[in-house]
């Protein structure tokens, strides 16, 4: 039998847990369970622990000696190139392709437009001029496809129509990050966006 891991005494672990709290740490103990940390006689007896635990030291105490991956905030992958520029960036492919990818600057605006093309962004390594950008892209019988870096929040305003717009936001947003506006149309075309993990690079 192990020995209990002493209380510790805190002004925060004197708080009451919920049952969010309780959740985390009993996904933390399976964990530990699965990579051998725990026994399972150890794992049942902190199981047992946690469903009467009413404070947070109590919980903390279940996991404060296993190794486990806690989730970190994601660190902001992107650069700024603040400018004075106001007018937008205007790209177009027409029965063609067109792409934007390295260190190019973003603008405050930019308007693309695919007619029977293709459209590609690559913002992992762009350097952003605000920190909120607006992207509109129209594509009709063309498509887009825009590379998120990591801890961008997106918001997506986009229609499709015979098609599909689909610029979803990476689970991780960093609030020191830019905020990414895309918006548009994609009529008998597609508009899709997808985040590019560092490991990807």
């Amino acid at each position: 039998m192990e020995n209990p891991p002493q209380h510790r005494d805190s002004q925060p672990a004197r708080l009451r847990a919920s049952d969010n709290d309780r959740d985390q740490v009993s996904a933390v103990l399976g964990e530990a369970l699965s990579t051998g940390q725990l026994t399972h006689e150890e794992y049942s007896e902190r199981l047992d622990r946690l469903y009467q635990a009413k404070t947070m030291g109590e919980l903390e105490v279940l996991t404060h000696d296993l190794q486990v991956d806690r989730p970190r905030p994601a660190a902001s992958p992107v650069s700024y190139a603040p400018g004075a520029s106001s007018e937008p960036e205007n790209i177009v492919a027409v029965f063609g392709g067109a792409e934007r990818k390295g260190r190019w600057r973003v603008r405050r605006r930019t308007k693309a437009f695919a007619l029977f093309g293709g459209l590609r962004f690559d913002l992992t390594e762009a350097r952003f001029e605000a920190k909120e950008v607006e992207i509109t892209v129209n594509a009709v019988f063309g498509g887009a496809e825009i590379i998120l870096p990591e801890g961008v929040e997106v918001r997506c305003n986009g229609v499709g129509v015979f098609g599909g717009f689909d610029v979803q936001s990476p689970p991780d947003v960093d609030p020191s990050a830019p905020v990414i506006v895309v918006k548009g149309l994609a009529l008998f075309g597609g508009v899709s966006g997808r985040v590019r993990r560092r490991r990807e690079r």
